[in-house]
């Protein structure tokens, strides 16, 4: 079915995208999943592509609005790709911290921060998991003590995406620790504050082009200007950002699972098998008629989320629908294919089975599948 939310400066973005893609990403992918992380030169090349600043205010190089199909699109063209590990670190700045930025800092902070935002000479990830917690926010334990003019902030954070090249680090903390959810806050820590480390960038399975990395606070004096919206009010701000969150997995998932379809279809149109190709079997032809009317019933709602987003009218609840059913989807439509390709399937030469690997964590980050699940049930009254 035709798409037709997208306008002609849609168009335009995505054939930018798509150069990008092919020049910048697509040589070197190999060289990064080796080395375990993209350079940072690599924000800068996107920066200077117009890739980083669409949402930001026309003062800054952006259109001045808020408009997730810019979003859409450049999630949807790292997926054909099949270039997640990479697409992962670059929608991170795009699709949540930089909604952060937009919705919760001063005029003094988008004046500091915006222009390398927006560059990518800057590069923004966001802290909120510790060694014993994750899901149970209200349980962190990193602290952040008000001395005057400044937080001094002490804790570990970890499982942090753009944990080594992260610049700009909104980090979720505990400014009043005698209280659950009430006594959270967001500040902003940047790369040079005194006490701040970086700590390994962490093995993962999959994702192996984005850096994944811990933080480690020791008495890091962080000004009280760098507090990100109100005191007390940080799992607030939390809870209305995740949506934007959601919608970028969730419109990922979709992308993805269109470009397991197509792997799918180029491999069983030239596999034989018995003497013909393996797409001739009706077993071949009803997996693949699955994902693509799968793919194509998300599409449509997520299509929809997206303009639902720009409206600001995208509950938390369609949001949460949006994210598990996609990501689900996303897994199932890639478990297929590689079991399609038989053991071909399980060579990591073939782009299918990387496929296969990243997406796992895709039914985990931004809230599981479970989560989602249980945010679903409230709004039915359960």
């Amino acid at each position: 079915m035709k798409r037709t939310h997208f306008d002609a400066q849609h168009d335009r973005f995505r054939d930018d995208v798509r150069n990008f893609v092919e020049s910048e990403i697509a040589p070197y992918n190999e060289d990064w999943t080796l080395q375990g992380i993209v350079p940072r030169e690599l924000f800068a090349r996107a920066g200077a592509a117009g890739m980083l600043n669409k949402t930001l205010p026309e003062a800054y190089g952006g259109t001045g609005k808020s408009d997730f199909r810019f979003n859409q699109i450049l999630g949807e063209e790292l997926a054909e790709g099949g270039f997640a590990a990479v697409g992962l670190g670059i929608t991170l700045h795009t699709d949540i911290c930089i909604p952060y930025l937009q919705n919760l800092a001063t005029d003094e902070q988008k004046e500091r921060w915006f222009p390398g935002v927006g560059s990518g000479e800057i590069i923004t990830a966001i802290g909120m998991t510790e060694p014993e917690i994750g899901s149970d926010l209200a349980s962190m334990t990193t602290t952040a003590m008000r001395e005057g003019d400044h937080f001094v902030v002490n804790g570990v954070k970890t499982l942090i995406s753009n944990g080594i090249n992260g610049d700009l680090n909104i980090v979720a903390v505990k400014t009043d620790p005698s209280k659950k959810h009430k006594g959270i806050s967001l500040l902003v820590v940047e790369r040079d504050m005194e006490g701040f480390e970086y700590g390994t960038n962490l093995k993962k399975i999959g994702l192996n082009a984005q850096d994944t990395g811990e933080w480690h606070f020791n008495n890091v004096e962080v000004p009280v200007n760098n507090l990100l919206g109100e005191e007390g009010k940080g799992f607030i701000h939390l809870m209305n950002n995740l949506p934007s969150e959601r919608l970028s997995m969730a419109s990922y998932g979709v992308a993805a699972a269109r470009k397991a379809l197509h792997w799918g279809l180029e491999w069983v149109r030239k596999r034989k098998a018995f003497g013909k190709p393996i797409g001739s079997f009706q077993n071949t032809k009803f997996h693949l008629a699955e994902i693509a009317t799968e793919v194509e019933i998300a599409q449509a709602f997520i299509d929809r989320c997206v303009m639902a987003f720009n409206a600001g009218e995208l509950s938390a609840v369609d949001a949460s629908k949006a994210k598990w059913w996609c990501t689900e989807m996303q897994g199932r439509a890639l478990d297929t294919v590689l079991q399609l390709h038989g053991g071909w399937g399980y060579l990591t030469e073939q782009s299918v089975s990387r496929a296969w690997v990243d997406a796992r964590i895709s039914r985990i980050y931004g809230g599981t599948t479970e989560i989602m699940k249980e945010v679903i049930s409230r709004d039915l009254g359960l």
